[in-house]
């Protein structure tokens, strides 16, 4: 269902407010390089700043100006049940082709709370799940034997963006979920290893600016090709590192915006400008992938 390059998309702010046109935009120059799916309202995208109705405007204008073109996968979790119910049933009626969910963070819920979260959602929407496993960020980890129980539980949970830094779950999950369950990096330094292992694809950070070379990078490992995957990952690992130089999507936004001028830096507080360390480490970043 998802492979390839599939960038977790930034929103671009002006004056305060969504910017449809240079979203428009930068959605569209996306798939003219080869992203072969797309995430609004992810962590990148700063879904935790947007409002309810700003959030699924946002949706609704990537899956307008994808036109059926390439899958949407619409961020949609919450820490609240309930508002995971209501988020996952706007990205619906939005047309989004799945939902991107993450389990519950702050409130910490054990194992089994876990799987009773994503068994509530389930029976209240019947769109197609991507777990999100990132506990960096929620402090609530998805540990594999409930990867494997949801899988198996729930024809609709269909594949997990695992960024939980842990290769070997790779084969974990492959081993307990079958090979039909598909595996999408979070981390996009990992993504060569990652699908070396039985990933499919990476929801990307890198891709946001680099979406040729993310895709071409994709392909190769989808082919076999490793020398070339190799040759790329290489090309492309000091921006991966870059790019979480400052709090992201602050050196995110700063380097789109060096690579599509057109495209504004403005972030929503609380989220800053990357320092000047973290342009000076972006701007060589980019000079090494040939971006600038």
């Amino acid at each position: 269902m998802f492979s390839g390059s599939i960038p977790a998309l930034v929103t671009p702010f002006r004056n305060g407010g969504f910017d449809e046109d240079a979203y428009r935009a930068f959605v569209e120059w996306q798939l003219s390089k080869g992203t072969t799916a797309v995430v609004p309202c992810g962590t990148t995208g700063e879904s935790a700043t947007l409002t309810f109705e700003e959030h699924f405007r946002v949706v609704r204008t990537c899956v307008d100006q994808v036109a059926g073109r390439v899958p949407v996968i619409a961020g949609a979790g919450s820490n609240d049940t309930q508002v995971a119910i209501q988020n996952i049933r706007a990205a619906m009626d939005a047309g989004a082709d799945a939902a991107l969910m993450v389990p519950p963070y702050y409130n910490r819920p054990n194992q089994d709370g876990i799987f009773a979260h994503f068994e509530a959602i389930v029976a209240a929407c019947d769109l197609p799940i991507v777990l999100y496993n990132v506990p960096g960020r929620t402090v609530t980890d998805i540990k594999p034997e409930t990867v494997i129980r949801l899988a198996a539980a729930f024809e609709t949970i269909v594949a997990i963006k695992d960024a939980s830094g842990d290769l070997p779950r790779v084969s974990a999950h492959r081993g307990g979920a079958g090979g039909d369950f598909v595996q999408l990096s979070g981390n996009d330094d990992m993504a060569l290893a990652f699908n070396a292992m039985g990933g499919r694809g990476c929801i990307s950070v890198t891709a946001n600016v680099a979406p040729k070379l993310c895709a071409e990078f994709q392909a190769a490992t989808l082919s076999g090709d490793f020398a070339r995957a190799l040759e790329i990952n290489d090309q492309l690992y000091p921006l991966h590192a870059a790019l979480f130089s400052d709090a992201s999507p602050g050196p995110v936004k700063y380097a789109v915006n060096r690579v599509r001028p057109d495209f504004s830096t403005e972030l929503r507080l609380p989220m800053t400008p990357p320092c000047g360390a973290s342009r000076t480490q972006v701007d060589a970043a980019l000079a090494h992938a040939g971006l600038i």
